[in-house]
């Protein structure tokens, strides 16, 4: 017989927009983790019923209260196994990701990503999963900078703006 491992599924999505939804971003990753889940069950993979959902909170900091509530119970040996839609859900920075992948190795737990495949326990899964978080980094650095550029662009508009109606007048 195979030995239980306790699944617990984590969704995140960065804004609030569409969270009031009857059916939004966290409830799509969350359907589509459960059913990665059930297709393991012969592997002794069974499904927590916690939900640990994280709406409209960024990835970029482990300050998140579902996530911390996971870490808390991932400790305290309720979870075997951190299931999430894609890596980037879990963590866009490279070395908060590490702090996780150290804590899952501290109590002999893993995690799985249901759209991306690989093996986090050998070195090449493990490089990867570095690659993989590098480039979802590089995506969200390259993000805040086209937002803080429209922002700095929108300001020169509103001086513009202010400058030729003053001078009309």
């Amino acid at each position: 017989m195979k030995k239980k491992v306790l699944c617990a599924i984590y969704t995140r999505k960065s804004s609030e927009e569409g969270l009031d939804q009857d059916f939004n971003s966290l409830d799509a990753q969350r359907e589509a983790c459960a059913a990665y889940v059930t297709s393991q069950k012969a592997e002794g993979w069974v499904l927590l019923p916690e939900q640990y959902d994280d709406g409209g909170v960024s990835g970029g900091t482990l300050a998140r209260p579902a996530l911390q509530r996971l870490l808390v119970d991932l400790d305290e040996g309720r979870v075997d196994q951190i299931v999430v839609y894609k890596i980037d859900r879990l963590s866009r920075s490279l070395d908060d990701f590490a702090k996780i992948v150290d804590r899952l190795d501290e109590v002999d737990a893993s995690f799985v990503s249901v759209t991306q495949s690989f093996n986090t326990a050998t070195s090449m899964g493990r490089l990867t999963l570095k690659m993989l978080l590098s480039f979802a980094q590089f995506e969200s650095e390259v993000t805040a900078e086209r937002i803080r550029d429209k922002i700095a662009a929108s300001k020169r508009k509103r001086v513009m703006d202010g400058w030729e109606r003053s001078s009309r007048i």
